[in-house]
């Protein structure tokens, strides 16, 4: 049997997604570093991951596409013969943002493809290939982890398509974990708050947070940064929480406290 555990990182050439992949390869994972358009900046994560003595292959798949998908599960077993961990990291942000009385139906649906219909698919995908693989006894558990963000419960009116895809992936994460139990797969909901990442950088974006933050947003009153979820993640992926699944884990400063 391959010892050396195998996980999938969608969306992994930046932000969020590339610190995860460099925070699972320095906990010992082989990587499949999955990137849709920027190969350069995918290259140099898994550089960096193998310059450091880790595995990382490198894949472009849109995970939009089904033929991709299976394509990006393929990988993980033509190069390893087995898969351990999927993260659905990849999503995308609506361009423009538009108030919800203007949402147009080309906007909805491609943020919804990206965010929501792919995670359930490549969830179904993954979680097939690890049943099969545990029922030979080639992996002990499996683990699928999907990104999210506090807008599954966050209501924003100029970003209702992200809202409601991201929504949907907390009850894709709840179906997973019930149906995946039984064969020792477990299922986990992370759900970011104010993280710097390339989604946060434009100005208005940028400058409109820090002034919720200037007026005391949060108990922990401060931008988060990707290696700060990846730590989170990497727990999770390693079996830290092997009595817990359907969880939402908020990496949020303890935004989603309420208090009177």
């Amino acid at each position: 049997m391959n010892t050396k555990r195998v996980a999938i990182v969608t969306g992994a050439s930046r932000g969020i997604g590339s610190a995860i992949a460099q925070s699972l390869a320095a906990d010992g994972f082989a990587i499949i570093v999955n990137y849709k358009s920027d190969e350069s900046a995918a290259s140099k994560i898994a550089e960096r991951i193998n310059n450091l003595g880790g595995i990382a292959h490198l894949f472009r798949a849109d995970v939009t596409n089904p033929d991709d998908r299976q394509a990006l599960i393929d990988a993980a077993l033509m190069h390893h013969n087995r898969l351990d961990v999927l993260v659905n990291n990849a999503g995308i942000a609506p361009e423009p943002r538009l108030d919800i009385l203007q949402t147009t139906e080309h906007s909805f649906d491609n943020v919804i493809n990206g965010n929501l219909k792919s995670v359930y698919f490549m969830s179904q995908s993954a979680a097939n290939a690890m049943i099969r693989l545990r029922q030979s006894d080639t992996i002990e558990s499996g683990v699928i982890i999907n990104i999210s963000s506090i807008r599954y419960f966050t209501t924003a009116t100029n970003y209702g398509e992200y809202c409601v895809s991201k929504a949907g992936v907390h009850m894709v994460t709840a179906l997973f974990a019930n149906r995946l139990a039984e064969h020792n797969i477990n299922v986990y909901e992370f759900a970011p708050g104010i993280i710097k990442t390339d989604m946060t950088r434009p100005p208005h974006v940028h400058n409109y947070y820090d002034a919720k933050l200037d007026a005391g947003l949060a108990p922990i009153n401060r931008w988060g940064q990707p290696e700060e979820v990846a730590r989170a993640v990497t727990a999770a992926a390693r079996g830290d929480l092997p009595y817990c699944t359907g969880q939402t884990i908020h990496i949020d400063g303890g935004w989603h406290l309420r208090s009177l």
